[in-house]
């Protein structure tokens, strides 16, 4: 992947649209050593067709009423929805934490998706923050196989 230099007391955040972790480099650049500081589970995301209708809504058009072409409006994709909140909820607790815990440098690993949402919703303290962005998922991985592949 990437050769990312995490300094001392660095922090990484890894995150999709679902689940997050925050974790602190408690070794230096060359030796990391990370440990979770903080983890986010959306847990209130079941499957779209758990959330919303089953059927599409229908569309008539114009003037023609009931005899005229109808057509199947895109269903509301409520799980998608609730990972770009998801995405939100945690830029803002990330806010909080580089400012209590007065973090001086942070890398940033999550999808492109999930990346795109944190960049809108980063605060400007948080983006002076970031020394590195890496568009992979890394959330199914052990902390010490997301090490691996942040320094390899």
């Amino acid at each position: 992947m990437q050769n990312i230099k995490i300094p001392h007391n660095g922090y990484v955040f890894v995150g999709d649209g679902r689940k997050a972790l925050v974790l602190r480099n408690e070794g230096d650049e060359k030796f990391p050593n990370l440990k979770t500081e903080e983890v986010f589970h959306d847990t209130d995301n079941p499957r779209t067709s758990e959330q919303g209708s089953d059927q599409p809504t229908r569309g008539f058009a114009g003037a023609r009423g009931a005899a005229g072409p109808r057509s199947a409006i895109e269903q509301t994709d409520w799980h998608d929805l609730e990972e770009h909140r998801f995405a939100r909820d945690v830029a803002a607790a990330l806010e909080r934490i580089v400012r209590e815990r007065k973090i001086e440098a942070l890398v940033v690993a999550a999808p492109p998706r999930t990346l795109a949402d944190l960049r809108q919703a980063f605060h400007a303290e948080v983006k002076k923050r970031i020394i590195a962005e890496l568009d992979k998922d890394l959330t199914k991985h052990p902390v010490h196989e997301i090490e691996r592949l942040l320094v390899k």
